[in-house]
């Protein structure tokens, strides 16, 4: 018999590979949509793959001893890995857009309320009045912290992370929640309202008792945004101040499947409860490559306004001396970051009506460098750091802020998790030694 030709091998195994693809329309039209990111997706028995997978590769040279004919491509950081298939939201960092299930961020932050976007990310639509009146009256009436969380608040140290004590205060929560264990649909949905109503509350008073002074309660008479800023300073906020943060909030609330969000999907995969889930997503956010850019900014230009220094001067000392500038560049966007050209209108305006642009004016000197020098233009963090400095907001309270916003981001990724649940099991290819024996201890180096 003549041996088969390498055209032939490759025939074969592309006839064998259809014979495993259903024939459907729905199907081609879900794998469409995929491989419009990754063109390495391909589809599988049971539809559309959730890895990357390279072409097929002869049983010699496979990277995979488990999978003789395959191999796995390996994605540092999982870079354009298709983990799972969502409906929350469309990060497309080529076009420079953001969709909250179909919104765009723009329109969200200028015409909706963060208890709106809370509704839209958990139901699936904005809701109508009668359902935004019932979603606030559940948050009112999940305000108040537990009385025992309030033990394990005054035991922390004045001098901790505020973050590590966001992400104690989160995971001690489910010790006074009977319904902590139960993963029912119904039970998971009030605990996601309770975690987002009480987060605000847990981050004032953080701040509040560890400077000495006593917890602020909420008030049950305004909105999410208007409450945190009154319970963190003890003073109601102006018009503006609440309208800025709330936008904040709303720009923070969700961002499709980073770090923490993965990091939440993933233990609420193995069905833990959702407090564990979210207080993995504050432990993933608490990392500086995820969370706390913004506060690095604010540092920055402080110390641009000390120096006496010209912001343009400061840039380009830096990039010099190959230092990163804080608040530039993103990961997925490869043009201005949607949430950042909105901010910085905002930033504009609070100035405007606070009498001080000087925050604003380094700002705009500091972007114009970085993209004249590298290409780079600002993400959320550049423009939210001096807006949340002008609100008076203390700088290592702004990575708990953008929990606090999150809280509803996650919530929304571990209800549809749970709603068609499959533990998320990614392998990893072993690149150490094989074929060892043990030698008794005293012929070891």
């Amino acid at each position: 018999m003549i041996p088969p030709t390498r055209r032939h091998f490759v025939s074969v195994c592309a006839y064998f590979i259809i014979l495993l693809i259903p024939s459907n329309a729905d199907f081609w039209r879900q794998t469409q949509k995929i491989t419009e990111f990754n063109s390495h997706v391909v589809p599988t028995r049971d539809g559309p793959v959730k890895t990357v997978i390279v072409p097929i590769m002869s049983p010699s040279t496979s990277k995979d001893p488990e999978k003789s004919g395959y191999a796995t491509t390996k994605a540092r950081g999982l870079a354009d890995v298709v983990a799972l298939e969502s409906r929350i939201a469309l990060v497309n960092g080529k076009a420079g857009r953001l969709l909250y299930r179909g919104y765009d961020i723009r329109d969200l932050a200028r015409n909706a309320s963060y208890e709106e976007v809370l509704c839209l990310l958990l139901d699936g639509d904005l809701p109508n009045q009668a359902r935004l009146d019932e979603v606030k009256e559940q948050l009112r009436a999940a305000l108040a912290l537990p009385e025992g969380l309030w033990g394990v608040l005054k035991r922390m140290p004045e001098s901790g992370s505020p973050m590590a004590m966001l992400r104690t205060a989160v995971s001690a929560l489910g010790l006074f929640d009977e319904e902590a264990e139960d993963n029912s649909a119904e039970a998971n949905y009030r605990k996601a309202i309770r975690i987002v109503a009480r987060v605000p509350g847990i981050i004032a008073a953080i701040d509040r008792l560890r400077n000495g002074k006593e917890p602020v309660p909420p008030r049950m008479d305004c909105s999410h945004a208007h409450n945190f800023l009154y319970m963190l300073t003890g003073e109601r906020p102006g018009d503006m101040a609440e309208r800025a943060f709330d936008a904040c909030l709303v720009l923070h609330a969700e961002h499709g499947l980073n770090a923490s969000t993965f990091a939440s999907r993933v233990i609420g995969a193995t069905l833990s409860d959702i407090y564990s889930a979210v207080t993995g997503g504050i432990a993933a956010l608490k990392g500086p490559l995820h969370g706390g850019a913004n506060q690095e900014v604010m540092r920055m230009l402080l110390e641009i306004d000390r120096s006496g220094q010209r912001p343009a001067d400061y840039v380009r000392a830096k990039l010099a001396r190959r230092e990163r500038i804080m608040g530039f560049g993103h990961r997925v966007y490869k043009t201005m970051d949607p949430r950042a050209s909105i901010l910085k209108d905002m930033a504009k305006g609070f100035g405007e009506e606070a009498g001080d642009l000087k925050w604003y004016a380094m700002s705009l000197e500091m972007m114009d460098v970085m993209e004249a020098e590298k290409g780079l233009y600002p993400n959320v963090d550049f423009f939210s750091a001096s807006i949340y400095y002008t609100l008076g907001i203390a700088i290592d309270l702004y990575t708990p802020i953008f929990a606090l916003s999150r809280t509803a981001g996650w919530s929304a990724h571990l209800l549809e998790q749970w709603s068609d649940n499959r533990l998320i099991r990614p392998k990893a290819a072993y690149a150490g030694p094989q074929e060892k024996h043990v030698l008794p201890v005293e012929e070891r180096a």
